[in-house]
This record gives C-alpha cells, sequence and structure tokens, in this order.
C-alpha cells in the first residue's frame, strides 16, 4: 500500500544507491511542484518512499561520500539525514520495485528473496525497459496516493512482462566511482537521471 516505495541496492551504499535514493526523490518532488503549483513537500513524502542499503554493512552508519553528496546537491536535491545501512530481508519485503546498481547486486537481492525477483531490475535495464512503456495500458495518473501507487504497481509489472525473463545486458550496470574523480561520479549520476527521470514521468505525466 501507499507510498509506492522504491528501494535502490549498491555495494556500499555510500555512492551510486545514496544518489539514486535522492534523485529520484528530487525527480519526483519537481513534477510534483509544477502539477500542484510548489506545494509538493509533503505530498511528495505521501505518494513515494525512495531509500537504499547495499549489499555489505561495512559503511553503516556514515553519511553519503562526499562527491556523491556533491552531484546530488548539485542536481537541486537533498544530502540532510542520509546514514548508509545494510539491506535487510524486510527492506526487500516492503518494495514496489528494487533498482540494484549491478547485475551481481540483482542476484544478491534474488538470492536473499526469490519472490521479489519479478519486482527487482538493475537500474539500467529498468530505464532501458521504461523506453517502450505502454502508457495508456497503465490505470490513470493521479495525485491520490492510492491511485498512484496502483500506477507505480503497474508499471513494474509491465517491465517484468517486457523483459520476459531474459537477464539483464552488460552495459546496464553502473560503474562503482568510489574513489575516483567528480568526472566519474558525474557520468553516473547522469546515468542515474537517464532512468529515475523517465521513471517519475511515467509516474506523473
Amino acid at each position: 500500500m501507499p507510498p509506492f516505495t522504491v528501494l535502490h541496492v549498491c555495494l556500499g551504499n555510500i555512492c551510486r544507491s545514496p544518489m539514486a535514493e535522492r534523485l529520484l526523490a528530487l525527480a519526483i518532488r519537481e513534477r510534483l511542484a509544477k502539477q500542484a503549483g510548489g506545494a509538493a513537500g509533503t505530498a511528495a513524502d505521501e505518494l513515494l518512499h525512495s531509500h537504499s542499503a547495499g549489499t555489505g554493512g561495512w559503511h553503516a552508519g556514515e553519511e553519503m561520500n562526499p562527491p556523491a553528496a556533491r552531484q546530488v546537491r548539485s542536481r537541486g536535491g537533498e544530502v540532510a539525514g542520509f546514514g548508509a545501512r545494510k539491506l535487510r530481508s524486510e527492506h526487500i519485503d516492503a518494495a514496489d520495485l528494487i533498482l540494484t546498481a549491478t547485475a551481481d547486486q540483482q542476484e544478491y537481492v534474488v538470492a536473499l528473496r526469490p519472490d521479489a525477483a519479478g519486482r527487482t531490475f538493475v537500474l539500467g535495464e529498468f530505464g532501458r525497459l521504461l523506453s517502450g512503456l505502454d502508457s495508456a495500458a497503465l490505470p490513470p495518473a493521479s495525485l491520490d496516493p492510492d491511485a498512484f501507487h496502483a500506477r507505480g504497481v503497474a508499471i513494474v509489472a509491465a517491465m517484468d512482462a517486457a523483459r520476459a525473463g531474459a537477464a539483464a545486458l552488460p552495459g546496464d550496470d553502473l560503474d562503482d566511482p568510489w574513489g575516483r574523480g567528480d568526472q566519474c561520479f558525474t557520468r553516473v549520476a547522469d546515468e542515474i537521471e537517464e532512468t529515475v527521470q523517465p521513471l517519475a514521468a511515467a509516474l506523473l505525466p
């Protein structure tokens, strides 16, 4: 039930998945601001819960990696309140959509919770499949939390049907920018936006 819950997963939960978490929330807030005349703060939280975790727990409790935080801030997102954490089964169980940075992490999620296979995608894979989405077949777009949730769940089901059991492609993986320069973080953040912005547009056309 609402809000529509998206779980982002990477390795240590300080670079890729936090950027995806906050950039998806930003994309929804921006679309809401246009539709609701700027009164988007609480409404966004009622519609979407975007959060993240890592397959490893060695950074638990840490803030976002500084260059990742710079990317989020420079694009208009918020970094306050973030704390890295290790992925737990209950995070998966409560998610309507799970987006992983790589195919290895997708396999990790599905090994932990096999029943989550139909809603677990590599982030680049999901973005690639979204380009073929038939919006006319979805429940109507709405700012009502129940209707928003229903549309989100329908999008996930449509993307699972579209992949028809095919594995993600090597190019769907996000590079790990940890320990690399701002140029690498910029590229990875751009690739994240290539999926989260179309997802926000599909949820709130």
